[in-house]
Parts: structure tokens; sequence; C-alpha cells
């Protein structure tokens, strides 16, 4: 994995701090801080048998001229531009750290029903753990993505030196299998000219090299280096640009277990109540219970998901392909 622009890659033995507050790495040797994020930042936290992942988000900084411009454009907006920053730990007690960070989430939490005068003694992490096991996954992807139906592959003809002419966005972290969907296509271009390929398709793989899991900047690179190409081979799913999203809460003492920031899902919690109906970090929320939230303020929006039970109905996209089709932003077609 690559580390963040402008940023060195560490591989040395650190020392990990948890609380309810923050995640420190220490250098072990100089005691340095080599790492310090708040916890509210940290979006997602897996163990993977000696290796332990975690992903928190991170203020652009300002630091080139295209920096410089999505702040504008971001300060024009109102809305604030956050990065994902990925961290790689390698540990025999790997499942011990996650465990641990899971638990300052939980203690965390418990603070926050404290100072809002709820006593978290009402609600016990067992009562929570027997809602899951009743909860069956909502638009489960590996089951719409096992469906041969729902599986093709595409033969895309063009000039050589001809674009594809598409644009792509991240798919949102919480999908079991992250790759990047298809967010416009150029009118006229090899893509839309085939017919063959819809907005919301998610691209599996190109000319058989998969693209699943690997970040956006190189699907791009990917796709750019068919320029000279006259024939590209796309292995899609299809998928509408739109995600339905349900949330069975039942009532007010359990989390919702996702953040919201202008409208976008920030942070998810692994194994919750929203991972389960099928919420994805980096979407926008367009619709709540039948309610369109496109033009509604932040304070409201956190509103009403404080205060849904029930069965919680969501229409979620990709907040860069939002973007796209409200005219915030140009395509860049690739």
């Amino acid at each position: 994995l690559q580390a963040p622009e402008g940023e060195s890659q560490p591989v040395t033995e650190v020392d990990l701090f948890i609380s309810t507050q923050r995640i420190k790495v220490l250098n072990a040797d100089t005691q340095e801080t080599m790492m310090d994020h708040p916890l509210r930042t940290i979006s997602y936290i897996a163990d993977i048998g000696n290796i332990v992942v975690l992903m928190a988000r991170r203020r652009m900084l300002q630091s080139n001229s295209r920096d410089n411009e999505e702040a504008s454009r971001a300060s024009q907006d109102g809305k604030r531009q956050f990065k994902m920053i990925c961290r790689i730990f390698e540990s025999e007690d790997a499942q011990l750290i996650a465990q641990s960070i899971g638990q300052a989430f939980s203690v965390a939490y418990q603070e926050f029903l404290r100072a809002n005068g709820i006593n978290p003694e009402d609600l016990s992490q067992k009562e929570y753990s027997d809602l899951l096991n009743t909860q069956d996954m909502y638009n489960d992807d590996l089951i719409h993505f096992s469906k041969s139906e729902n599986c093709k592959d595409v033969y895309i003809e063009k000039q050589k030196g001809e674009i594809l002419g598409v644009v792509i966005v991240e798919s949102g972290w919480g999908s079991i299998l992250p790759t990047v969907i298809i967010a416009n296509m150029m009118h006229g271009g090899p893509a839309e000219k085939s017919g063959k390929l819809n907005i919301g398709d998610q691209i599996m793989s190109i000319n058989g090299t998969s693209l699943v899991g690997l970040p956006l900047s190189t699907c791009q690179s990917i796709i750019k280096g068919l320029k000279n190409q006259a024939q590209v081979k796309l292995n899609v799913v299809r998928c509408p640009p739109v995600t339905t999203v349900l949330i069975r809460r039942p009532d007010l003492r359990y989390q919702l277990g996702f953040s919201v920031q202008n409208g976008i899902i920030c942070s998810l919690m692994r194994g919750g109540i929203a991972e389960r109906g099928g919420v994805r970090v980096g979407h926008r929320i367009i619709e709540i219970n039948g309610q369109s939230v496109v033009a509604t303020s932040h304070e409201k929006i956190v509103h009403i998901l404080s205060n849904a039970v029930g069965e919680i109905h969501m229409k979620t996209m990709p907040a860069a392909m939002y973007r796209l089709l409200t005219a915030q932003e140009q395509p860049v077609y690739i």
C-alpha cells in the first residue's frame, strides 16, 4: 500500500496507544509520535491474520493548485473535503488490537449516552449482539454479485488512440467487494455508443485484470493504458446508480453505527446494524424514509436519523457521482 502523498512510508517497531479520544502510534525507540488520529475520524478497522488494517479520514491539505481548487470549491459548496488514510500494522496480537479499538468505540459511545441522559446499562452488548443475530444482511453484495445474470463480460470496440469515454468513482467502503463504478459516459464515446454499459455498473476487471480493492487512481491508470487498443473487455456487475439501504432499529437505545457530515456518510461501525443494512462510507444520502434530504441541512439530517426507529429506508449514491450528476463537478473522461 502507498503512503499518503507527501508522506514517507515507515516500516518500524511501534507502540500503540488506544483511548476513548484518540489512537496514537509512537516510535518504539524514540517515542516520537508517528500517527495521531482522533477516534471519531476512524472509519474502518479490521484484523486479517497478523495484520491490522485501520482507515481514517483526514481533511485534505492545500498542497498544490489542484488541492487549492478543490478546497475553494469545497468552501463554495459549504462542504469539507476529506481523504482516506490507510494504516497497516503487523502483530501477533492483531485480533486483540482490533478488539481493543472496538472496545474504545463502545466506551466512547457509553460516555455519549450518559452525556445525553441515557443510562448505558439499559442496553447491554448482549442485547445488541442478539439484535444483530436476528437480522439478515440487506442488499448483500455477495448474493447480488454471485448471480450469473448480474455479472457479464462486455466488449467495447473503439479506434486506436481513442479514450474509452467513462468517468469512474469508488464504490464506497463498506462494500464487500470494493471496486469502481461507472459514474458518467461521454456522449458519442465508445462506452456510450456500445449500448452495453450503464451508469452504476461496477467494473470487476478489465482485459482480465481485477480492479477489486485497487485504489481509484490505479484503476484510472489501467483504463488510460487502454488508449491504443481497438477492443476492450470489461467484466461488469449490473448495479443501479442508487444504493437502497434498510436499517432495522427497534428503539433509540440502539446506535445506528455510522456518522454523517453534510449528508455524506463518513464512518461506519464494523458489525453494526448500519453495515448490515448496506450503508457505505463515501456515499451521499439522497432520501430517508421516502423524504428527499438533498437540500436538507446537516443538523436536520442528524435530527431525522437520531430520532428514526423501526425500519429506516435510505437511498444513497457515491458522493463523487452525486456531484457529477448535479453539475457541481465537470466530468473528466478517460
